[in-house]
């Protein structure tokens, strides 16, 4: 067996940046001191997630990449030895930004990064008006730990994501996640969202074979215009194994860090039992590139 010890960060997070990035860094060591060799944080964990409204100066909070941020992150990587996923707005070029994730590798040194592919525009998420859709395709990065397939939030509802990370080799899929629940909604509608939500996840592992690792924020968090209550952010940040088992599920009110270890030699006993990859029909399925098929 192939066993790697899996750490991650479930946080709220607040105004205080520094609070926010503090938290991400003690959460690091604590997994790191237990023996993780990879840790997982969550989408944009060193601010509040900004896109609950439009306003042209939060594009202040994009910075470079690499750059004095990133840099205090890679520098845990490298104290620590570990790998770690880390998410950040970034300032690509004066008016260009992105909702990137950054693989740093043991040696601090940055592994590779993913640009956030599916950009969503709904009540409370308007993420169109920040980011740029993403450019660096569906492609793991390689680590000491694996080939990691890394996406971000909104990529984690489009299978064909997770399936081209899967024919691309990636041996664990990864999501920093921010999503939560409108105040609005009853409480039958918020469990149907999340039993939709951990379900869809469980499904990237089954039908791809492969563990996954998603790290959602936790907490209220207010809209600052007060147009609506905000966002419940429902946490549940999930390790799941590469036949889908639950390995390990936080709470949906409070932080939490922890660390599991998962099995990626699963992988292959998994494809042996379910081989999907096998059975596909690459044949016939040109329709999936077309927005929709009309009769």
């Amino acid at each position: 067996m192939s066993i790697i010890k899996v750490g991650i960060v479930q946080q709220q997070c607040t105004t205080d940046q520094a609070d926010n990035i503090t938290k991400s860094l003690a959460g690091i060591s604590v997994c790191a001191e237990a023996g993780a060799r990879l840790v997982v944080l969550q989408e944009l964990h060193t601010s509040l997630y900004f896109c609950q409204t439009e306003s042209i100066p939060n594009y202040d909070l994009a910075v470079p990449i690499p750059g004095a941020l990133t840099d205090r992150f890679a520098k845990a990587a490298q104290e620590h030895e570990i790998v770690i996923v880390a998410s950040f707005y970034e300032k690509r070029a004066p008016g260009l930004y992105h909702n990137t994730a950054v693989v740093f590798e043991k040696d601090g040194s940055i592994a590779g990064i993913y640009r956030k592919m599916h950009i969503p525009d709904d009540p409370g998420y308007y993420e169109k008006f920040y980011f740029a859709p993403g450019d660096t395709g569906f492609k793991p990065i390689e680590t000491s730990v694996g080939k990691l397939g890394v996406l971000v939030c909104w990529d984690q509802w489009f299978p064909e994501a997770a399936r081209i990370m899967a024919l691309n080799g990636a041996g664990i899929l990864i999501y920093p996640t921010a999503i939560g629940w409108d105040y609005n909604d009853s409480m039958k509608e918020q469990k149907i969202q999340l039993d939709a939500w951990k379900t869809i996840l469980r499904s990237h592992a089954i039908a791809n074979g492969l563990p996954l690792v998603a790290v959602n924020r936790v907490g209220h968090e207010s809209d600052p215009t007060n147009h609506t209550k905000g966002i419940q952010f429902w946490g549940n940040s999930l390790i799941v194994a590469a036949n889908g088992e639950i390995r390990y599920e936080a709470s949906t009110v409070e932080e939490a860090v922890t660390f599991i270890e998962i099995d990626t030699d699963q992988s292959e006993q998994t494809r042996r039992v379910w081989p999907f990859l096998r059975d596909r029909r690459i044949d016939a399925y040109g329709e999936v590139l077309m927005r929709f098929v009309d009769k």
